[in-house]
Order: structure tokens, then sequence, then C-alpha cells
């Protein structure tokens, strides 16, 4: 067999470098039986095994062990012509179409967009704010940020971090009605939250504190507008920690109460990964979600 083709090759290197075929179909966004078959027909086409096939996984032989540094080599060269193709990182530009939450979109992405526009003036922006799950196989968006791990064999998705939630108010409202030093003392504050929904009802009813819809004085189901609420001295409510402590108009109260946290998922659709746009605008969120998640580079003030 005079020439190979390179989809072989290249799930020769994965496998290689993963030790195993699921590994390698998590890396390619592959099916483990096309990879074995790959394989296969590999080893046909050379005439040599390339792999020991073990509970630990697979491993190189001696003649694989030959062929995977040429394999490797190709592979990278065939990465540098995609790069090429696809253009280089200094002439990125296009629009890219992001979905977040209602206030990450209003209060955290434009921060982000607005120092990754700096480093490529080309990228546009497109931002749907939505708390619903977009739907990326319909391409609603190129990248989504959410707060579920997508389920989709079709989408690829990267745990970025997890966003701490706690209980705060406006510093001008506590200056107002008091600190509430423990939980029982929300009963005499007034509290923001949600109008329809009962999750929060159901948050303080496993600390023991029995509350209605009655028992928020303000209520609405648009996160802007809870914020909003909170910031403008309403009342008591919940909120994302770094974005509480970048406020200065906001404090955290309660900080030792063991809210839950709000997971944060990366997702594309894999056929979108070869996009270098796009994979350059994921990447940046990446780093950039994980510094805010961890508090970093917010500026943040502390509770008082």
């Amino acid at each position: 067999m005079t020439e190979i083709d390179w989809n072989l090759i290249k799930s020769f290197v994965t496998v290689a470098e993963t030790g195993s075929l699921s590994a390698a179909a998590r890396k390619l966004a592959a099916s483990q039986p096309t990879l074995g078959r790959h394989i296969a027909e590999l080893e046909q086409a050379l005439g040599v095994t390339l792999f020991r096939r073990g509970r630990s996984g697979y491993a190189l032989t001696e003649a694989g062990s030959t062929l995977f540094e040429r394999g490797r080599a190709v592979s990278e060269q065939a990465n540098a012509f995609s790069r090429l193709a696809l253009g280089s990182v200094e002439a990125i530009e296009g629009s890219v179409r992001i979905a977040a939450s209602e206030v990450v979109a209003a209060y955290v992405l434009p921060e982000m967009t607005a120092r990754l526009a700096v480093e490529e003036p080309g990228i546009e922006f497109e931002i749907v704010a939505s708390n619903q799950v977009e739907n990326l196989l319909r391409r609603d968006a190129d990248i989504a940020i959410r707060m579920v791990k997508p389920a989709q064999n079709e989408l690829v998705a990267r745990k970025v971090a997890d966003i701490p939630l706690c209980t705060c108010a406006a510093i001008s409202y506590l200056d107002r009605r008091g600190r509430p030093r423990e939980l029982s003392d929300l009963a005499a504050h007034d509290l923001v939250g949600f109008d329809r929904s009962d999750d929060m009802i159901r948050a303080f009813a496993q600390f023991g504190i029995s509350l209605t819809r009655n028992s928020f004085r303000f209520r609405a189901d648009n996160q802007i507008v809870l914020w909003e609420a909170l910031r403008t001295g309403n009342g008591i409510g919940i909120g994302q920690e770094p974005l509480i402590r970048r406020d200065p108009l906001m404090e955290v109260v309660l900080p030792n109460l063991p809210l839950p946290v709000l997971p944060v998922w990366l997702a594309m659709h894999r056929d979108v990964r070869t996009s270098m746009r796009i994979r350059r605008v994921a990447d940046f969120l990446h780093e950039e979600l994980k510094l805010y998640s961890a508090g970093a580079g917010s500026g943040a003030n502390s509770a008082r």
C-alpha cells in the first residue's frame, strides 16, 4: 500500500499518546469503534502489530514505537497545514456568538470581550443573554457558558470552575437596617428573591428557615432585575461571590453559610473546533472565567 489515509495515522498517534481508545476518542471527538477500526486497518496495511492490548490499555510494540515518532511528526505537519489554511492567529477575524446566563452576559462577559478585542481586533462578539440552555446543535450559538454539563455527544464541553454563591446586600441597606449575625436574623430583614421559582425557599428550608413567597419583599424572575434590586438597597439576597466582592456598593453577609456553587461549563459543537477564531475565543474565556470564579483580577472588596 503506497498511500495511507491520514485519519489512520492521526488515530494511531492519538491512541499512542493517550494509551487507550476511550481517551483518544474524547480527544478526537470520535467513537471508540471508529478508532479501533482505524488501528486495525493501519496494522493490516503496514503488516505489523502496533499495540499490545491489555487491561491497562494500549501499549506500543517495538514496531509501533519506531513508527510513532514519524507519525507524530506527520501529525504536527498536518496540524500546521490546517492552521495555515484556517488563517494565522494574527489574521483571526469574524463573528463569534456566545450564549450565557443573564448575569454573566451583562456583568461578566463585557469586561472579558473588551480585553480580547484589544488582542484580536478582527473578532466581532454576539452575546445571547438567556438562562435557557441554548441549543448548540442548531448553532444558536458558537460557544455556550452553562451552569450544567451538556449531555449531547456532539458537543465538546470543558469544566471551567465552580462559582461560589453567598448572601449579600447593599452597604446602604445594611447601614440602615443592621447586619445579620445569625441565620435567624434574616426573619427581621427585607429579602430579595424569585417570583415564581421556589429555589430560594427550598434552599433556606435546608437550614431550618421556613419562608413563603410573601417572605420576599422584592420579587422578580429576571436575574439582572434581582441583582440591581440588591445593589440599590431593597434587601438581602443571594449572588455570585466574585461579582459581589468586586462591587463597591455590595457586601457579603453571613459568609459562613454553606450555599451551593454554580458549576461553569464551556461548550461548543465539535464541528466548530477547527475554527481558529472560535477556538481562540473559547480558550480565552476558559482562562478568564477561571480567574473570575477565583475572585482574581477583579479589584474585589472584602466583606466588612
